[in-house]
Formats: structure tokens, sequence, C-alpha cells
């Protein structure tokens, strides 16, 4: 769903629930994030895919207002590899960066519990976007739990920036691995935040989870 402000700035106006963003078909989604490249805006979001089953599948889209999207929704990534389907067939929680002519989104995989961790999606900035062939997918975890930091199932992460343009991921993990019952019933997934580095090559270092 959407809402809206008629003010200038976020924190003033009046706002109100614009309506649901109508997808191709109607299953449970969620996780939406939208950004802007060459002119055009995406959105990009987590959904039953019922063709493919599991829980959830990657889906972009071009937007051609902020609260539609234009059909048909392309699939970027559906839970394929063995590190993607433990507890749960998932993937979700994307999040965009932006850098040196490329063009990433990570995202969450597995069940919330010590196996969830976080994959990579990368396109070229001139590649056309809603082609799922421009993608290239990250045969393995790029951030996962670290037992040697206490650090367990971290993901779900988004990114932002400081003053002198350097990248902070902001994401949520556990520092303890056993969880009695359903883990999505276990509330202790505290947000944490650390820098991103970059590699020789262009490609985001992502490091290893730091200790509380």
């Amino acid at each position: 769903y959407v809402l809206e402000n008629a003010g200038d700035a976020p924190m003033e106006g009046e706002g109100g629930e614009r309506g649901q963003i109508k997808t191709d078909w109607t299953s449970f989604s969620l996780d939406a994030t939208t950004f802007e490249h060459k002119g055009k805006r995406y959105l990009v979001w987590a959904q039953h895919d019922p063709k493919v089953g599991g829980n959830t599948s990657l889906f972009i889209a071009e937007m051609d207002t902020p609260w539609s999207i234009v059909s048909p929704q392309v699939a970027l990534t559906h839970p394929e590899l063995p590190w993607e389907v433990i507890g749960f067939r998932v993937n979700e929680g994307p999040a965009v960066l932006k850098r040196d002519g490329r063009v990433f989104i990570t995202y969450s995989a597995s069940a919330t519990d010590f196996n969830y961790c976080m994959g990579l999606l990368h396109a070229s900035e001139e590649a056309d976007l809603l082609d799922p062939k421009s993608w290239t997918k990250s045969p393995e975890p790029v951030f996962g739990t670290d037992e040697a930091a206490g650090q367990f199932g971290p993901g779900h992460n988004c990114f932002v920036e400081d003053e002198q343009g350097r990248v902070i991921m902001v994401y949520h993990a556990r520092n303890y691995k056993e969880i009695k019952g359903d883990p999505l019933d276990d509330p202790n997934r505290h947000t944490r935040a650390q820098w991103v580095g970059w590699r020789e090559d262009g490609m985001p270092d992502f490091g290893r989870p730091v200790p509380d």
C-alpha cells in the first residue's frame, strides 16, 4: 500500500492512504522498495509466485505513478540455491545500491533463524533492468552468520550514506543461535550497522558481522 503526503515536507502537511499497488496477481507480498535509474522509477519487492511454489521470489517493475506499476512484473530471482531454501524457500528484503556503473540488489534468504543470510544480484547500469538476463546472481551468500562474532542470521538490510558519501549497511541479527519455537515469534533481531567496503573489481565487500 502507498501513503501520500500533500505537504512539501514529510513531517508536515496532511497524509492519507493512496491505495494498494496492484501486482499481476494477488498473493502474499512484502518488502517493497523503490529506486530511480536513468529517469525511470522502479519497484522491487518479494511476492509468492503460485507457479513456482515456496514462499517468496523477487520481482521488479517500472512505475508509472508513485502508486502503480507497469505490467508485466518480472521475476529477478527465485529461491533455488541450497542456502536459499533452508527451512523455507525465501527471497525477500531487497535493497538497492548503485556505484561505478553497476546496480546491485541485496536480498535475504532462508528461514529467519541462524540460516538467514544475504545474497546479491548485480547488473550493468547500461543494461535493461527489466530483463532477467541482465542480472548476475551470486552463487554463495555475501553476508551471513558469524559464530565467532556472536552474530546469527543477519539480513533484511538497507543502505544509507554518511556526510562523506560512505555507504553504511543497516541490518538485523540475533546474538544467540538457539531459538525455542518458531523463529518468527522470537523478537530479538536487533538493528545493527557497519561500513560497506569495495573490492578492486568494483564489487561491494560486506565483510563479516561485527560483534556487539
